[in-house]
């Protein structure tokens, strides 16, 4: 797998935001949340992903896009580890849900830890 976040591992699609809002379960590690669904997409990579962060607590576009610049990097650097021979293809959405601009390494570590509880989740239902 590259190390790169290209256009397919995006989610852009507006219908399958809709849909993965409206049936898609979620996971919290703060400061983050993970919506996520399973479903079949058109994308050759297992996880199409896509980042936000509230305008709600943070008014400038300056600032917003700065943090989802520094998620995106910590995901394009984790997702070699988390996803390495998955099994299912998914959608998810990560959310920053603090209020305070975080640090690289925060933002690395939490994201690390959010993968791997999402990965333990998916696990979990497979084998129950």
């Amino acid at each position: 797998m590259k190390h790169t976040l290209g256009k397919q591992e995006r989610l852009k699609s507006r219908k399958m935001i809709g849909k993965l809002f409206e049936e898609g379960a979620s996971i919290k590690k703060f400061p983050f949340r993970l919506v996520y669904l399973k479903t079949t997409h058109t994308s050759k990579f297992p996880v199409q992903a896509s980042f936000s962060v509230p305008k709600r607590n943070f008014k400038k576009a300056v600032d917003r896009n700065r943090i989802k610049r520094l998620i995106r990097e910590a995901y394009r650097l984790e997702k070699k580890n988390i996803f390495a021979g998955s099994k299912f293809h998914c959608v998810f959405m990560i959310t920053f849900i603090g209020k305070k601009e975080p640090v690289f390494s925060e933002v690395q570590e939490k994201i690390q830890e959010l993968l791997k509880l999402f990965i333990e989740t998916q696990t979990n239902k497979e084998n129950a």
